[in-house]
């Protein structure tokens, strides 16, 4: 049931009225991260409202003694909207406890210093995962009371004509069980599951110490492999059911159109492998490479681990063969039957594929094939990750092996100068914002999943962290977290479950459909987005960029969940309980 005029809309009136220009002159707001501040971290509260060098305090809650005093710096206007932040900074309170921020004898809002702040929402936002498997029931004692039965068997998948080729024939089928649930549908995505996996094995391989002892309470735990990985491999072993016999891979398996806003399971369309491109291929090769490095030296999984290298090289092979089959949908649709109008996930540009491919495939075989390969694609990683731009992923691989593997200089020169570059170009933004984050400094950050946006800026400001060992750039990345969890222009805690203000009404099917009050947990929602009301035709109280979000099930354009957005989510909370072990935040 589609939930757009649920009781919460109250509260987005009002949201809406205050936004407004108008009501704009009333009181000073507090914006703040609903997660806490890190004891030894730095501490930054946005308010609007105020006035330059205004003195501000914050208040013990349970002494009820004023700790520190301050006065507020001076204003920053928003590049997209009619917001003037002025930030209360009090990085040098270090200790735990729970506190108040106090402006003109008010108390603005709460918030916790605690030395593990985002320990629980890194847990959750993996766990969200469990919660998208298809193909298994999820029971009581791992689900709680979002239990719910199998979903789709996908054990009887049909070929669609499109992918019929030379090699199979009208009719055939095969099975393709497990894997995860895209996004708010219940279709299964082998591009968008492509920067997903490589962002959850990036995380791995960055922070296993602290992976390692991470438990998640799934089926699983317990088995000796770190729960991260087995959540990983449940996705895996459905990826590898959708290459073909010659190498290439299937780009989705689906419906040929999107199920109701119903429980998986509840509908029985005829579910297809669709056509395989290059793309899907080459995504593929990336992330079985990856996965083979990974869990060729842990228990149980060496046998797994040959599985994938083959399959990594086999699809290489076949892409070698095809370098240019891109997947077009809507040509698709024109030439066979049934249409399929689910999502597509097209990428005509190939070269980043290419670069991310041979990087993994490289670092994990050592063979210098692969390097030259690399060096040829590499001009393409100039953008931020994303499922359309995957070569900053292979950047990052090639970074982080580059002394095991004698990378040349040259190339490594290369590599690094884009990655500080932009970097650099995000630290130059942070103070141009209303709320003081890299995020947000022009309106095309809004964009759909404009939430994934800003985790992947912080993920590239990490990886500059662990590269060059400036702290800066750590700093930088934890606005964007803290973006994420509070300190933005909606006041929400984007993530479900995790925060005092988060959203209840997700574009997700089984948060929709479970007669449950609260969503599924540990979802990063789409987030403001530009271009959101005319393209879900949902009502928002306001047209501003940064503004345009609505917690409604109708707002598949700023409330969808998706795998790849949550991916970046989990690979900075984990690097944020990793870091802070490592060093003084507010160094």
């Amino acid at each position: 049931m589609m939930k757009c005029l649920g009781t919460y809309v109250s509260g987005l009136i009002i949201l809406g009225f205050i936004i407004n220009k108008p009501a704009y002159a009333q009181s000073a707001k507090a914006f703040v991260t609903q997660s806490g501040f890190y004891t030894n971290g730095p501490k930054t509260i946005i308010l609007t409202h105020a006035k330059a060098n205004e003195p501000f305090g914050i208040i013990d809650l349970d002494t009820r003694q004023n700790v520190f005093a301050g006065r507020l710096t001076s204003g920053r206007k928003s590049p997209t909207a009619d917001i003037t932040g002025y930030a209360a900074e009090f990085s040098a309170l270090k200790k735990n406890g729970y506190y108040a921020i106090q402006y003109k004898g008010q108390n603005l809002d709460s918030f916790y210093i605690q030395p593990a702040v985002y320990h629980a929402l890194s847990a959750g936002a993996i766990k969200s995962y469990y919660y998208q498997r298809a193909s298994m029931p999820l029971l009581p004692q791992y689900a709680g009371k979002w239990h719910r039965g199998a979903g789709h068997p996908d054990t009887i998948v049909y070929i669609h004509p499109s992918a019929l080729g030379d090699t199979h024939p009208a009719g055939a089928r095969i099975k393709s069980p497990g894997g995860w649930y895209d996004a708010g549908d219940y279709n299964k995505y082998i591009v968008n599951a492509g920067i997903t996996m490589g962002t959850l094995l990036t995380a791995y391989e960055d922070f296993s110490g602290y992976y390692d002892t991470l438990s998640l309470n799934i089926p699983e735990s317990g088995n000796g492999i770190p729960d991260i990985i087995n959540e990983i491999i449940y996705n895996l072993r459905w990826m590898l059911t959708m290459q073909d016999t010659d190498g290439g891979v299937f780009t989705k398996c689906t419906n040929a159109a999107f199920d109701g806003m119903v429980m998986p399971g509840i509908t029985k369309d005829k579910r297809y492998v669709v056509k395989k491109s290059t793309a899907a291929t080459l995504d593929f090769a990336a992330v079985t490479a990856q996965a083979a490095r990974i869990m060729k030296a842990m228990p149980g999984l060496r046998q797994l681990s040959d599985s994938c290298l083959t399959a990594a090289n086999k699809a290489w092979q076949w892409a070698i063969k095809n370098p240019k089959l891109y997947y077009d949908q809507d040509a698709m649709n024109k030439q066979y039957q049934p249409a399929i109008t689910t999502g597509g996930y097209g990428d005509k540009k190939l070269e980043d594929e290419w670069f991310w491919a041979a990087a993994e495939l490289y670092i994990t075989t050592r063979d210098t094939f692969f390097l030259n390969y690399a060096q040829q694609y590499w001009q393409p990683v100039y953008d931020l990750q994303g499922w359309p731009n995957v070569g900053m992923m292979g950047c990052y691989t090639l970074l982080k092996h580059a002394t095991a593997v004698a990378l040349p200089e040259s190339f490594v020169s290369q590599l690094k100068q884009r990655l500080w570059q932009l970097a650099d170009e995000y630290l130059a933004v942070q103070n141009k914002t209303a709320f003081a984050t890299v995020m947000g400094y022009n309106a095309a950050n809004y964009s759909w999943g404009s939430n994934a946006v800003a985790a992947n800026q912080a993920m590239l400001l990490i990886k500059t962290y662990l590269l060059n060992g400036q702290t800066k750039y750590v700093h930088a990345a934890l606005t964007n977290l803290e973006y994420l969890t509070g300190r933005n222009a909606t006041e929400y805690s984007f993530i479900t479950g995790f925060g005092k203000k988060t959203p209840m009404y997700p574009h997700h099917r089984p948060s929709a459909a479970d007669g449950i009050t609260e969503p599924v947990p540990g979802f990063l929602v789409g987030g403001p987005n530009r271009h959101a009301a005319a393209q879900d035709k949902c009502v928002y109280n306001s047209l501003v960029p940064e503004l345009q979000y609505t917690d409604a099930a109708c707002s598949f354009a700023s409330n969808e969940i998706a795998i790849n957005w949550n991916a970046p989510l989990v690979y900075i909370t984990g690097a944020m309980e990793s870091i802070k072990y490592q060093l003084q935040f507010n160094d």
